[in-house]
């Protein structure tokens, strides 16, 4: 299967780039298959390795193991080590970053007000919708009709929401503090 390998790399590189899978006769094009058979052979392997499916309308489609990526060992950020391959672990950024997909909100960052928090312009927040969070969480919360991201606080007052910049000031609501959610993760793509 070392080759199947090679193809199910294909075959995610294409489902990248066009979010569905190609039909057999681009799948032989795509992969060098010669006959229909051989590519019905591979499908059929993908198929018993868990990494496709036939959708109800006899579609292939990619399952969630078809996302999966190698998980390396790890990478020190001090002090280099010997490098290694890793183990044959993989996850998936799914199964990793979302807990309840139900109640799980992607949310793009605009601003720097948590720059400290290691959060920056241009971030995405994975929030779980929830209508409270502890004092210390980082919020979306809806503070006088208006959203913003920042860290839940209390004090004799009672609640604020505090930036992770010191360019900025707490925010005390005028009227109403409703917690839209609580952010459980952050993806960050370096171009």
């Amino acid at each position: 299967m070392a080759d199947d390998a090679d193809y199910l790399a294909k075959l995610q590189d294409f489902y990248a780039r066009h979010r569905v899978l190609p039909a057999y006769s681009t799948m032989g094009e795509l992969l060098g298959l010669r006959s229909k058979s051989s590519v019905a052979a591979l499908v059929g392997r993908l198929k018993l390795a868990g990494y496709l499916e036939t959708a109800p309308d006899r579609r292939l489609k990619p399952t969630a193991r078809f996302f999966e990526r190698p998980r390396v060992d790890g990478v020190r950020a001090g002090r280099p080590h010997p490098a290694g391959e890793g183990g044959s672990e993989a996850l998936t950024l799914d199964e990793y970053l979302i807990e309840r997909p139900s109640r799980t909100v992607l949310i793009p960052v605009k601003g720097d007000s948590m720059i400290d928090a290691g959060i920056r312009d241009g971030d995405i927040v994975v929030v779980e919708r929830k209508p409270t969070a502890e004092v210390g969480d980082i919020v979306v919360a809806v503070v006088d009709n208006e959203f913003t991201l920042k860290y839940l606080d209390k004090d004799r007052q009672g609640f604020l929401l505090r930036a992770a910049n010191p360019a900025y000031a707490p925010i005390r609501p005028a009227g109403s503090l409703e917690i839209y959610g609580v952010v459980v993760g952050l993806v960050r793509k370096y171009r």
